[in-house]
C-alpha cells in the first residue's frame, strides 16, 4: 500500500504482529508433557492511511488488537512483517516510563515534560496548565503510587497533550473522570487538531467516539473489518456487539461477514488475511 498524499501522517502497510506463547502438549508418556513456543497472531495484515486533522476512533471487542495496534504505530512494538510510516514521532498516551511512583504528581509533571523535550523553564511555565487539565485536586501533591488508575491516567493524559505532538494515541484515558474532565480533554485535543494533528482514540464509550471522532476503524480478530463514517460504523458495531450479547452468534457472524465483504469491495487494494 503506497500513497503520495502529502497530508498522510500515519501509513500502515500490511502489518502483522504476533507474540510467542508457550503451549503444553501431552506426550506418549502420560507422566510427561512437551512444551513448545508458537506465534500467536495479534495483528493480521493491517493497512490504512491517516491524515492531518483526523480524529480516529479505534473500536472492537476485547482482544481484537486495538491497544497492540497503537503500540505498533507508535513504535513501542516491532511488527513481524509490513511497515509503519509516520510523518512525526507519535506520542502514545502515557509517559509512564519517565514517571516515578514515589514522587508527587506535581513533581512528575515536571519530570514528564522534561522527558518530552521541554527546557526546565518551559516545564515550570507549563506545570499549572497541566495540573489544571488533570483535575485531581490536592492529590497532585501526593505520591503517584497513592493514585487510583483513573487519576494516574488523567495526569498522564494532561502531560502528553502538553507536548503538543503532531500524532497522539490515546488508549481509554477519556473513559475516566467526570463530564467536566471529558469536556476539558475534548477541548485540549480539538486544539491539537486545529494545529494539523492526528489523534487515535481507543475507547469503549459510544458517546465519546461519536462526539469526538471524525472516522472509525473497527477491528475484529486482528483485522480491520470496517473503516469510515463514525456514526455508521458505530451503528454497525453496536448491531454486532448486541447480537453477541444476546447469544445470537449465527446472526452476528453473518452480519460481520457482510461488513467485511463491503470493506473488501470498497478497498480492493487491501487484503484481509483469511
Amino acid at each position: 500500500m503506497t500513497s503520495a498524499d502529502p497530508r498522510i501522517t500515519v501509513l500502515a502497510d500490511n502489518i502483522h504482529l504476533g507474540y510467542k506463547v508457550r503451549t503444553v502438549q501431552k506426550s506418549r508418556n502420560p507422566l510427561r508433557f512437551n512444551t513448545r513456543r508458537i506465534i500467536k497472531p495479534v495483528l493480521k495484515g493491517i493497512s490504512f492511511a491517516a491524515r492531518e486533522g483526523e480524529f480516529i476512533g479505534v473500536i472492537g471487542r476485547n482482544g481484537s488488537g486495538k491497544s497492540t495496534l497503537l503500540r505498533a504505530l507508535s513504535g513501542l512494538e516491532s511488527v513481524n512483517t509490513g511497515r509503519v510510516y509516520t510523518s512525526a514521532k507519535p506520542q502514545l498516551l502515557g509517559v509512564g516510563a519517565a514517571l516515578i511512583p514515589n514522587l508527587s504528581g506535581s513533581e512528575n509533571v515536571i519530570l514528564g515534560l522534561l522527558a518530552m523535550g521541554y527546557s526546565p523553564e518551559e516545564a515550570e511555565a507549563t506545570r499549572e496548565s497541566v495540573i489544571d487539565l488533570a483535575q485531581i485536586g490536592p492529590s497532585i501533591n501526593q505520591p503517584m503510587n497513592t493514585y487510583s488508575s483513573g487519576m494516574g491516567a488523567r495526569l498522564k493524559f494532561a502531560i502528553s497533550v502538553a507536548a503538543q505532538p503532531k500524532i497522539l494515541m490515546v488508549d481509554e484515558a477519556l473513559a475516566t473522570g467526570d463530564a467536566t474532565f471529558q469536556e476539558r480533554s475534548k477541548n485540549a485535543m480539538d486544539k491539537m487538531i486545529e494545529k494539523a494533528g492526528t489523534v487515535f482514540l481507543v475507547n469503549h464509550s459510544r458517546g465519546s467516539i461519536e462526539e469526538m471522532c471524525t472516522r472509525v476503524l473497527w477491528l475484529e480478530d486482528g483485522q480491520i473489518v470496517a473503516d469510515g463514517d463514525t456514526k455508521q460504523k458505530m451503528e454497525q458495531y453496536m448491531t454486532f456487539a448486541s447480537a453477541i450479547g444476546r447469544g445470537e452468534l449465527e446472526y452476528a457472524n453473518t452480519f460481520l461477514t457482510a461488513v467485511k465483504d463491503t470493506y473488501a469491495k470498497q478497498n480492493p487494494d487491501l487484503q484481509l488475511t483469511p
